[in-house]
């Protein structure tokens, strides 16, 4: 048990929108042994599909849409690679993953610096002490001064850093990294497309091919920094990396598979092998407790469209999990036999006969999970829930064809089962379909996508003019509630009936709080 427990690595990739990360994941897989030939984002036809962004929608728009689980084997050690969507929309999604993973790995583009959804990512890695490493990519192109983009993640998200590697020029004249660790220059080769693992060699860092191969300005400014960083940077300290006060740096192009190895070979020998999970009493439960358990992250309808099936995933938190086991879910006390699980890589995926803590493991059900339940062969065993965020954009979908109304409802509810979206009730008002609230309207765009794709439903988006809601901490009665909104807002019920409030704007919701302070107002929620 304990050895394969030390064996296991859980790590999430996050990032800013179009910082390299779908790119990234795809070049960890290459060099994991995962993938013969990487993809691309923007693949061409002759090109490979990318094995992280697999759904239909997600190559048409070359973003991530989903989260994705990726496992793979490299030196003996497994991997359960989460590839995160980056754009704000579906941060809550990328929120859910956080909770599900040990470590992090930070992209930030080197021309662009810390951008608005990277310090957002990195305040949730923070609130939950997780590792974090940082990969500083596109330094094929133009980029920040290192020392400059070095200063910006200590000052921006106030993160001390240690550089692992340090890059030989940037752009056109890029060549490789400096391995400070082992004091070796690594100087690489570019391959068509990046498909190919780049052929490298080492040098040491007075080897006269470098100087040869670079101005002396150029060279001289590189030995410069190298030499002020020895004597200016703190120390190497693993312990303070995985209490996450200290980031390990890595300079390179996952385009050009420049420095991919390294941040690997680095991510593997300084991060940490599974931690303990929180109960909802506040205790550490043990990793190999005599009783398998898990919670659930993530949820995904259709995955397989000819079978319309529906898999649960979730992390292992402890115990040996074995197929075919029955065991709990601690919300509604059932019991449930799980005898459909798998070990997921996108979107394919093969039985998993035992699994054990830090695996992600999918299960084929249709046994009633949602978002952050606990799945444990132990009954009274519950998992810190996960928080929900309040939406900042509402609608209503309506189906487009009375013909369609039977798949309209029944994809509405596989979807809205996924946490694609929330859901609410408007009170004194009756319509068929719920109110619906995302984060932004792309979220409203992939459900719409999604039922025309999968459901072969047409549908219209009546956006609604809120774009602030929040939850009453107490319940007030109904009457009373509708004499406070007069003016301000409306109320309503969200899926589990707590009261909600809804307002156009943040001069209505503050008019609302001056004038009822006893009324406490929430912008998080946790289900329990």
């Amino acid at each position: 048990m304990n050895s394969e427990i030390l064996r296991r690595r859980t790590l999430a990739i996050i990032s800013h929108p179009d910082a390299g990360k779908t790119t990234l994941t795809e070049k960890l897989l290459l060099y994991g042994g995962a993938l013969d030939l990487a993809g691309s984002v923007t693949a061409k036809k002759k090109q490979r599909d990318t094995a992280s962004d697999w759904m239909e929608l997600e190559k048409k728009r070359g973003i991530s849409i989903s989260s994705t689980v990726l496992q793979f084997e490299y030196k003996n050690y497994r991997f359960n690679l989460l590839d995160t969507p980056g754009h704000k929309d579906f941060s809550e999604d990328t929120y859910r993953v956080l909770t599900a993973v040990d470590g992090a790995i930070m992209i930030i583009d080197g021309a662009k610096g810390i951008e608005n959804q990277t310090l957002k990512l990195y305040e949730v890695c923070k609130k939950h002490k997780i590792p974090v490493f940082t990969f500083i990519n596109k330094f094929d192109r133009p980029t920040k001064m290192p020392l400059t983009l070095i200063d910006e993640v200590e000052q921006i998200l106030g993160l001390k850093t240690y550089p692992v590697n340090w890059p030989i020029e940037n752009g056109y004249y890029f060549k490789g990294v400096y391995d400070r660790m082992v004091k070796e220059v690594h100087l690489f080769e570019r391959t068509s497309g990046g498909t190919y693992r780049a052929p490298f060699s080492v040098h040491s860092i007075d080897d006269n091919e470098i100087k040869k191969m670079m101005h002396e300005e150029a060279y001289n400014n590189f030995i410069e920094e190298v030499d002020l960083l020895e004597e200016l940077q703190l120390e190497f300290d693993r312990d303070k990396i995985l209490q996450g006060e200290l980031s390990p740096v890595y300079f390179g192009s996952a385009a050009n598979n420049f420095g991919v190895e390294l941040l690997l070979k680095g991510f593997l020998e300084h991060s940490s092998p599974p931690t303990p999970r929180r109960t909802n009493t506040g205790q550490l439960l043990p990793l190999n407790a005599p009783f398998f358990s898990a919670f659930v992250f993530k949820i995904q309808t259709n995955m397989d469209p000819m079978h319309r099936d529906r898999m649960v995933f979730a992390r292992v938190c402890s115990g040996k999990f074995e197929r075919d086991t029955k065991v709990f879910n601690s919300r509604n006390k059932k019991e449930i036999r799980l005898s459909s699980s798998h070990s997921v890589f996108g979107k394919e995926r093969k039985t998993a006969d035992e699994a054990y803590p830090g695996d992600v493991i999918g299960f084929i059900t249709n046994a009633d999970f949602k978002i952050g339940d606990t799945i444990s062969s132990d009954i009274n065993i519950i998992f810190e829930k996960i928080p929900r965020f309040a939406p900042e954009m509402f609608a209503y979908i309506n189906n487009s064809s009375t013909s369609k109304y039977k798949a309209f409802r029944k994809g509405l509810e596989h979807l809205i089962a996924e946490d694609i979206v929330q859901t609410f009730q408007l009170d004194n008002n009756f319509k068929s379909v719920p109110l619906l609230g995302a984060l932004g309207l792309l979220q409203f765009e992939v459900l719409q996508y999604r039922l025309r794709d999968e459901y072969a439903v047409e549908t219209t988006l009546e956006i609604m003019p809120w774009t602030l809601m929040r939850w009453l901490e107490n319940p007030v009665e109904s009457e009373i509630l509708k004499k406070k909104l007069i003016y301000s807002g409306v109320s309503g019920t969200d899926y589990l009936k707590r009261q909600v409030l809804f307002f156009e704007n943040k001069w209505r919701l503050e008019t609302f709080r001056e004038k009822n302070q006893e009324v406490e107002l929430l912008d998080s929620i946790t289900d329990y």
